[in-house]
């Protein structure tokens, strides 16, 4: 009997049982996963990403390109660093849709490429990581601009005739000697124009992509300025940096955290906190617990084994024979004349158990405030010394 009630109250789960509750969660992680792959498979064909002029998204820079074709100028992708230092000359313009991706290497070559090949270097939002390298003389203001839509106020032709752009993002400063500043933003520019020490070579700084965005083009004078911007020469190479580029494994001085976007270090801080405040909220005391009514009545067979399951589940036989001995001695208290306040004390309790059963002090001790079971026999065996216990009190 003691074998099948063990059996019965095992608390481990069958496979089946397994499957049945988390065969949910795995469908909706299979449908999640075959939804996406079909979503890429679909869009793989048609999108290219950000700044790319193959793509028509709002972001791509399609547009441009095309505009671009219908006035002779011919644009081509390159996507490794030894394909836009063999473009460079002065009939190209080479433009760097993320100069900050390059690693310190790269910037080195690039520079050495572009720096006296007498045509136009178009810098796409470059910042500190870039700046030194591949703009000498410019730094980048901590502080972005917090409009979008700019006026030129300078001298620079293709600015003037533009007119208003959305050039807000990144503003700069120059010490280089003859540098053209166009579209200030609080007193500092965010466009500007730096003339090679020799020949007719030029590099130009842009602090925000959006006037070669498909979405943004038609917007103020976008199209206008990208058009001269990027059409002063009658070849234009796109160069998007890619990961697949050999030329890119050798990240110079940089650590790994050095790699990281900013924006990736910020959104980790910040799920650590999110994770501590749910921690915080998930703990705080809600106060005293409300007995409440159950809603169907339990057999208090099922409430016994519910609660031996949870107690060999957690491994707690000191637990379980705490309980049988508390419970016991609440039972056998009124029964031999010590009040309920006493039940728990040895001192009042064994003496008056032992005067009703003329039994041994020190054995109803060790019966009743003993130490826990060392395994599941022996808190069988005391479970069974307890019951034979009371039933013996009581008909004495």
């Amino acid at each position: 009997m003691t074998e099948a009630t063990l059996t019965s109250t095992s608390a481990s789960h069958t496979a089946r049982q397994v499957w049945t509750r988390t065969r949910g969660i795995v469908l909706a992680v299979v449908i999640l996963l075959a939804a996406a792959v079909a979503i890429a498979a679909i869009r793989s064909g048609a999108q290219h990403g950000r700044l790319d002029p193959r793509s028509a998204d709002p972001y791509g820079s399609r547009a441009t390109a095309e505009l671009l074709g219908d006035r002779g100028v011919s644009t081509r992708v390159v996507t490794t660093l030894d394909e836009a230092r063999s473009a460079a000359g002065a009939d190209t313009t080479l433009l760097v849709a993320a100069p900050d991706l390059l690693t310190d290497h790269q910037q080195a070559d690039l520079r050495a490429a572009t720096k006296n090949s007498g045509g136009r270097t178009i810098l796409i939002a470059p910042d500190s990581p870039s700046l030194g390298t591949l703009a000498p003389g410019v730094t980048a203001d901590p502080a972005i601009s917090f409009r979008s839509t700019l006026s030129p106020s300078c001298d620079l032709p293709a600015a003037r005739r533009a007119g208003s752009a959305d050039t807000g993002g990144i503003r700069y400063s120059t010490s280089a000697p003859g540098a053209d500043v166009c579209y200030p933003s609080d007193g500092l520019p965010t466009l500007l124009r730096i003339p090679a020490a020799t020949g007719n070579g030029d590099t130009v700084v842009l602090g925000a992509p959006d006037i070669l965005y498909n979405n943004r083009l038609d917007k103020q004078g976008n199209a206008s300025l990208a058009l001269q911007l990027l059409g002063s020469r009658p070849h234009l190479v796109w160069y998007l940096p890619s990961l697949s580029d050999t030329s890119a494994t050798d990240a110079g001085k940089k650590t790994f955290l050095d790699l990281l976007p900013s924006g990736w270090l910020w959104g980790t801080l910040q799920l650590f906190i999110a994770a501590g405040l749910a921690a915080l909220w998930r703990a705080r005391r809600l106060g005293p617990l409300v007995p409440e009514r159950l809603p169907v009545a339990i057999r208090a067979s099922e409430t016994v084994e519910g609660r031996a399951r949870l107690y060999r589940k957690a491994n707690a036989r000191d637990r379980a024979a705490t309980a049988l001995r508390s419970t016991t001695r609440t039972r056998l208290a009124p029964l031999i004349g010590v009040s309920p306040a006493q039940a728990h004390a040895p001192e009042a309790l064994l003496p008056a158990l032992s005067a009703r059963l003329a039994g041994d002090g020190q054995a109803l001790h060790a019966l009743l405030f003993g130490p826990p079971p060392s395994d599941d026999a022996a808190l069988i065996s005391l479970a069974d010394q307890l019951d034979a216990l009371e039933r013996e009190v009581r008909r004495s």
